[in-house]
């Protein structure tokens, strides 16, 4: 095992503050993503360490992560929305993606029933990647928040580090901060981000 890959099973992903602890997800999980990692490891994908998690690549490009929820292991197929998804077992990430979707497993007895199903699924992701289908565009970016504009002119570097993030995470901010309804309420989402966005993290990121 790679020692990044073997430090991530053996302390956690470093992500919240249960890092090196018995309660992180990863040990919680260890057994189902263990499990996961055999069935993807009979496969031709590369394993690697990246945002802090088990990633699997096919000629350098990202098809899918291995990861653990407080309440689940899952597998993230990064063009899942692509995938025919027989079994009806895919979702979304959450309420705005529009790209991955995930499987999640909830104990590993469901895990090993599935091993087929899952394997074929790997399979098909791998499949869409090597085809070059891409994903098609997503809607124009959300639109920025007054209270934002005016964070911007009273603060030159924190307009320059949010004008520096990734396209997804700069979405990811807008669409937080256009969610809530009251102008002081997007303030404050403004004001807690702004740690987060001088370090170059999305704002669900530790």
């Amino acid at each position: 095992m790679d020692q990044k890959i073997s430090e991530y099973f053996s302390s956690g992903c470093g992500r919240c503050s249960l890092f090196q602890t018995p309660h992180c997800k990863v040990h919680t999980w260890q057994e189902e993503l263990l499990l996961l990692r055999s069935y993807i490891l009979t496969t031709e994908l590369v394993e690697e360490l990246k945002w802090s998690q088990p990633c699997y690549t096919l000629n350098g490009k990202n098809v899918l992560i291995l990861s653990a929820f407080k309440d689940c292991a899952f597998l993230s197929f990064l063009k899942g929305s692509l995938m025919k998804d027989p079994a009806n077992v895919l979702e979304f990430a959450g309420p705005n993606s529009r790209t991955g979707k995930l499987w999640k497993f909830y104990d590993a007895d469901s895990i090993r029933e599935n091993t087929e199903l899952i394997i074929h699924y790997i399979h098909e992701a791998m499949e869409i990647e090597k085809s070059g289908i891409k994903i098609p565009s997503i809607d124009a970016k959300p639109k920025l928040p007054e209270e934002l504009l005016a964070y911007f002119r009273n603060d030159s570097l924190f307009k320059k580090a949010f004008e520096s993030l990734t396209p997804g995470r700069q979405r990811g901010y807008l669409i937080y901060f256009n969610q809530a309804k009251q102008s002081g309420t997007r303030m404050r989402r403004i004001q807690n981000s702004v740690v987060k966005i001088m370090e170059g993290k999305g704002y669900n990121e530790f």
